[in-house]
Parts: C-alpha cells; structure tokens; sequence
C-alpha cells in the first residue's frame, strides 16, 4: 500500500506523543473488526452473570467492555488486521525496527450508559518504569465524538511530562488515574476508520457516551521488545509475539 505516514505524523509522536491518520482503515478489515464486536461482549456478560458481578476488572456490564478477541489463527479478521501492512506502516514509524504484538482489545461503551475513564498512561497499568514506552492503536470502528465518548489526549508540554508515572486506583470502576490538573485535553474527532496512534506514556481519558449508539473502538499495542512483569521473574507481562524484528517482518509478509 502506498506511504500514508508522513514526516509530520513522525514529528507530532515524538513532540506531543501522539498523531491521528483518519480514513486509512480499509473497508474489508473495517467491518471485519465490526462483526467481532457482539460476540466478545457476550462471552463478558456471560462471564460476569456466572461469577454474579456487575464489574469485572475495569469491565462494567451493560456500561463500558475492555475484552482481548485475538485467535491463534492466522485467517481471523483480528490477527489479520493486527499483522496488516497498514500496521507494518504505523510500528515502523513510531517503533523503527522492532515490533512485537504486547496487548489487544476491544474498548467499548454502550449507548446512553457508557461510562467514562480516568485521565492515566497505558504504562501506568504496566505498573512500573522499567520498560519502554509502547504503542497504542486506537482504532475507531465508529465515527467517534465528544458526544459518544471520545478520547481527549494530553500532548507531552501540557501533561508536563514525557515520562511513566506511577498511578493510584481511584474510584468503584477499579480506574488507575496519574493526572490530576485542570487540562481537559484535546478531543480526537474522526471518522470510522482512524487510527489514533499513541505512546504508552501519554495521558489520556475519554468520557461518557450520551448517545443512543455503541462507540466502539479496536485497540492493538504494540513494543519494541519484549516487556516483562516488573517482579523479576522474567515472565512477560502479556504478550511479545514478533512481527518486525531487525527490520525484518516475520509475520505474514
């Protein structure tokens, strides 16, 4: 596919943390990414029903979905597009020559009910400093607005740092939260289809969808190497399966 990242897009990650592509999620891998959606918030719900709770983790039924969907096979439409060459575009702009699959998710809030989520840095719920910042994907599978819960991003000057941040759990939703100023950060608008790409060490929140329709979003993150659990045992903390390495994609060329 041809180039979309420019030198701009690379100046706004490293200046501010973070830059957004709009439109450039194809149509086929789009509703793909849709057609997953339903059936992981059921197997959530499903789950939750069984043990007898309304929240699980971060989870809250019938409010706001944080759920993994990625198969062990290489035709589903979630491993297809996480190892995409749109994907190999994007880590090689903002990794260079190394990425690894580290985490993924669907991130979802419900119509008129979805909750909204606490001002933090995805490596604060890593939980330690002692690892590279990573990148996060923020795949809008619906156009996305303040009104249904959009993200609002900090850039590195205004948060008044570029670094982890050690967080604290605040609140019944079990939230991390490392940011505590007045700055309601800068909202990111954008169609279906858009990719916020963002450090692990920005901070960033997203409020309450008041619509009457689901906002849902398809989150891939990836690392420049492997990232441990921060106890020394030298288990990884999620994930680190390759897909760049030494400048070589290793997966599904």
């Amino acid at each position: 596919m041809s180039a979309i990242i420019t030198l701009a897009h690379r100046e706004q990650y490293e200046r501010d943390g973070y830059f957004i592509l709009e439109n450039v999620v194809p149509a086929e891998h789009l509703e793909l990414l849709r057609n997953e959606v339903g059936k992981n918030i059921d197997a959530m719900d499903a789950r939750m029903e069984e043990m007898g709770v309304e929240n699980l983790g971060i989870n809250v039924k019938g409010s706001r979905y944080f759920v993994c969907a990625l198969k062990e096979d290489p035709e589903s439409p979630v491993t297809k597009f996480i190892y995409s060459d749109l994907m190999e575009q994007v880590t090689r702009a903002t990794l260079g020559e190394n990425a690894y699959l580290f985490f993924e998710q669907y991130v979802v809030k419900a119509a008129e009910k979805g909750g909204d989520f606490s001002w933090h840095q995805d490596s604060g719920y890593v939980g330690y400093a002692e690892h590279k910042p990573y990148l996060t994907c923020w795949v809008t599978l619906d156009d996305v607005t303040e009104e249904n819960g959009t993200v609002y991003i900090l850039p590195y000057d205004r948060a008044g740092t570029r670094d982890y941040v050690p967080h604290v759990r605040s609140g019944s939703n079990n939230d991390l939260v490392g940011y505590t100023g007045d700055d309601a950060g800068s909202p990111i608008i954008a169609p279906a289809g858009s990719i916020a790409c963002f450090s692990s060490t920005a901070f960033h929140r997203s409020g309450a969808n008041t619509t009457d329709r689901m906002r849902r979003v398809y989150l891939p993150q990836y690392s420049s190497e492997p990232i441990l659990k921060g106890d020394g045992s030298g288990q990884l903390w999620s994930r680190a399966d390759p897909f760049i390495v030494n400048g070589e994609r290793v997966r599904f060329e």
